[in-house]
């Protein structure tokens, strides 16, 4: 993406308040996909399974678990019969989240919003016991947090957030073939970019869609982005690969830029939408705790 001067990354600021961390208590991720990791969670599925929680009985068969025979059952009927028990779900939640040096960028500045958009949502799936994974990229999967549950890691997790700098140059579709190749199971994943790779979004998101999950893609751009404050003669420098090109800026060139970019918007929306992926757009001027607590709830993600 380029601009006319770069604007110098934001100040450290607080991911979560206490007071928003208090509100996320009350929520849960879901997935649209029945599925079972390889933990047991707390989630109950629609199968039975050999959990706590009584569920049925159904007939026994030869070779079955004699362990779970009811024998008060038979004391009083002479049936023999096999009791079922609720199987507890495991929700493995992914986020990606571009840390390239396009988002170190723009007031409020998007780097820190998508930051704190993956710290609420990892938050929502710590507290409930599901399985987190957090993965900031580039060209590559530079900074990883995997498979960690549990409230006690909130903490830890801030932690390796906050300390992830913007840098390096985009290349999405390189990231998701390596993510897809160590990927394993199925569960939420959603992408948090801005999606301005030279390479395109089609080939990433072409690997994660061989996954099989319920796949969120959230387009992220600063509002000087959308509407660029910019006139006169301009040397205008890309932040990731540092090409030049010098440009007069005028109201027809302004114009062109918006349409451009409105179509480049809605190409990603409509690739997004063909294919079951959710997407969803969103200004930095919009507050991220609005994005999480109304337009992701409204998408399903949260409940």
């Amino acid at each position: 993406m380029a601009t006319a001067t770069r604007k110098p990354a934001t100040a450290q600021e607080e991911l979560l308040s206490a007071e928003f961390m208090t509100r996320l208590d009350r929520l849960e991720l879901l997935s649209r996909k029945i599925f079972a990791g390889r933990m047991k969670g707390e989630r109950r599925s629609k199968r039975k399974g050999e959990s706590v929680e009584f569920a049925d009985y159904r007939n026994y068969v030869v070779g079955d678990d004699l362990r779970f025979l009811d024998w008060n059952i038979y004391a009083r009927l002479e049936r023999l019969l096999i009791k079922l028990f609720m199987e507890e779900e495991d929700l493995n939640v992914t986020v990606l989240f571009d840390c390239s040096r396009s988002m170190d960028w723009g007031d409020p500045h998007k780097g820190l919003y998508v930051k704190r958009v993956a710290a609420a949502l990892a938050y929502i799936g710590l507290v409930n016991y599901d399985r987190v994974s957090l993965y900031g990229y580039s060209d590559r999967l530079s900074h990883e947090m995997r498979g960690v549950r549990g409230r006690r890691l909130v903490s830890q997790v801030i932690r390796f957030l906050e300390a992830i700098p913007m840098e390096g140059q985009s290349n999405f579709g390189e990231v998701a073939r390596r993510f897809a190749t160590r990927h394993k199971g199925k569960g939420v994943v959603v992408v948090l970019s801005d999606f301005m790779d030279k390479g395109g979004f089609a080939a990433g998101l072409r690997y994660l869609l061989g996954l099989n999950l319920d796949l969120y893609a959230v387009q992220v751009l600063s509002p000087d982005e959308i509407d660029p404050p910019l006139t006169g003669d301009l040397k205008l420098v890309d932040v990731e690969d540092e090409d030049v090109a010098e440009v007069t800026i005028s109201r027809p060139l302004l114009t062109k830029y918006k349409a451009m970019l409105q179509a480049y918007c809605t190409e990603l929306k409509d690739y997004c939408t063909q294919r079951g992926i959710t997407y969803l757009f969103t200004s930095t001027r919009v507050p991220f705790d609005t994005l999480v607590l109304g337009y992701l709830r409204q998408r399903g993600l949260i409940r």
